[in-house]
């Protein structure tokens, strides 16, 4: 009686055994009977919204002077900004940085003695966020006429956006979606076969550059500003199923 069972167990084991087998290799064969491929989405557009600043810079002997400088500075900066039409809503000023400068002092035998007072060093920084990009940009590359008239100004290069980017990288999903259908279906239909349903899918970073540069994409996503005109492209890494 004691060796039936043994006999029953041991069978049962076997039996077990074969449908495990069989199970594991059902599913090797299933997951083979896949294809994945890697669409791509692109397009090109124009920044619609610049942002570009400076800052106003003055050297003073004393702080109410160099006060009244920038005082005066910034409004003949004002004037200017909005005689090309932009709307003084778009500016904002900064509060004004002071820096008391001084310089070294040594004694007759070259050894450093202490600091003495040399000036005031004073600045205010500026920033135009507006939808008029050609006024801005003009604006960016004639402002340096201001230095005849006494104002010492550092201006700095154009921010460029847009302001319907969410549109646009929906708009790259589609593509590089039908993208990537499109490449299976090529695939499979050479094969002979027909393609099921999608079993995974992968979207890739965004990489917005400027449009005709030689700029890199990056592994964690390239977001330019620095061109007006831009390129963005995205992939997705699809596996379907083939029947």
């Amino acid at each position: 009686m004691k060796n039936l069972w043994k006999f029953v167990i041991i069978g049962a084991a076997i039996v077990l055994a074969a449908a495990v087998l069989g199970y594991a290799y059902t599913y090797k064969y299933r997951c083979q009977n896949t294809v994945t491929v890697t669409g791509l989405g692109e397009t090109e557009f124009t920044s619609d919204f610049i942002v570009w600043g400076g800052s106003l810079q003055v050297e003073s002997p004393d702080a109410i002077t160099g006060y009244a400088k920038i005082e005066a500075d910034r409004k003949k900066v004002m004037d200017y900004i909005t005689s090309k039409g932009i709307d003084p809503s778009s500016v904002v000023f900064q509060f004004v940085n002071v820096y008391k400068e001084t310089e070294p002092v040594y004694n007759a035998q070259g050894n450093y003695a202490g600091s003495r007072f040399k000036c005031y060093n004073l600045s205010q920084s500026f920033t135009i966020e507006s939808k008029e990009v050609d006024k801005v940009e003009n604006i960016s590359r004639e402002i340096s006429s201001l230095i005849a008239k006494g104002v010492s100004i550092d201006a700095q290069m154009p921010s460029y956006y847009y302001t319907g980017l969410d549109n646009v990288k929906l708009s790259l999903i589609e593509k590089a979606s039908a993208d990537a259908l499109a490449r299976a279906r090529n695939i499979v239909d050479n094969a002979g076969a027909r393609l099921g349903k999608v079993m995974s899918a992968r979207l890739g970073v965004f990489q917005i550059t400027g449009a005709n540069t030689n700029e890199e994409f990056s592994a964690g996503g390239s977001f330019n500003t620095s061109n007006r005109n831009k390129k963005a492209r995205v992939t997705i890494r699809v596996e379907y199923r083939v029947k």
